[in-house]
């Protein structure tokens, strides 16, 4: 398994050879950072969006989260992380797409859908519980079409992104971007066991991408 000192190695290949073999193109990401697109992801390890879209730094602004979440707008109680990266990337990046990825295999899913973390304390599962919480709804749809199974975990899955989406158009300022033509939200969903992209058409379907 991956320790730090496994990552330091890593670095030490990056500086050597990434960096060193493209010091033209660190040098202008230097002078700031112009990505076109905002990637909303989950913090899965096995699902890093910079190496499904095979990206370089400074092509995307990624923000992960347990269930590649976004929640709806809100201006009180609690710090807002996610709405803040969106605000920056829309109103001060100017990014021209938000794509939000889900994937195979979610924990956060999972939780969502056994409730296994709920009534917890914060610090034995009570942040995960009141993150995923933004699923009951969804989850409930879920579980009384496809019960409690495999069905019920991608069906899931998939709505997660579209919950997100819907969360995103919440947002007066992607409202005000997306009505403008300036802005174009996107889904994506990524199955880790067969490494296949599905792509969210304007009705909410899937298919893989081509």
């Amino acid at each position: 398994m991956t320790d730090f000192s496994d990552l330091v190695a890593g670095y030490g290949r990056f500086r050597e050879h990434g960096w060193a073999e493209q010091r033209d193109r660190w040098a202008t990401l230097a002078e700031g950072q112009s990505p076109k697109v905002m990637v909303i992801a989950c913090s899965d390890s096995r699902a890093d969006p910079a190496t499904v879209f095979d990206t370089s730094p400074g092509e995307i602004f990624v923000v992960r989260n347990v269930a590649n979440l976004v929640p709806p707008f809100e201006t009180g109680g609690g710090r807002h992380g996610v709405s803040a990266a969106l605000e920056f990337a829309v109103t001060q990046l100017k990014v021209e797409e938000v794509v939000v990825m889900g994937h195979g295999m979610c924990g956060g899913v999972q939780a969502a859908l056994t409730q296994q973390f709920a009534q917890a304390d914060p610090g034995e599962g009570g942040f995960i519980a009141h993150w995923i919480d933004l699923l009951d709804t969804a989850r409930d749809r879920v579980t009384e079409e496809h019960g409690a199974g495999d069905a019920a975990v991608r069906a899931l899955e998939l709505e997660t992104v579209r919950v997100s989406i819907t969360n995103l158009r919440s947002f007066p300022f992607v409202q005000e971007a997306e009505a403008a033509g300036r802005l174009k939200l996107r889904g994506a969903w990524f199955s880790i066991k067969e490494g296949v992209l599905w792509v969210m058409d304007d009705d909410g379907t899937f298919a893989p991408a081509r």
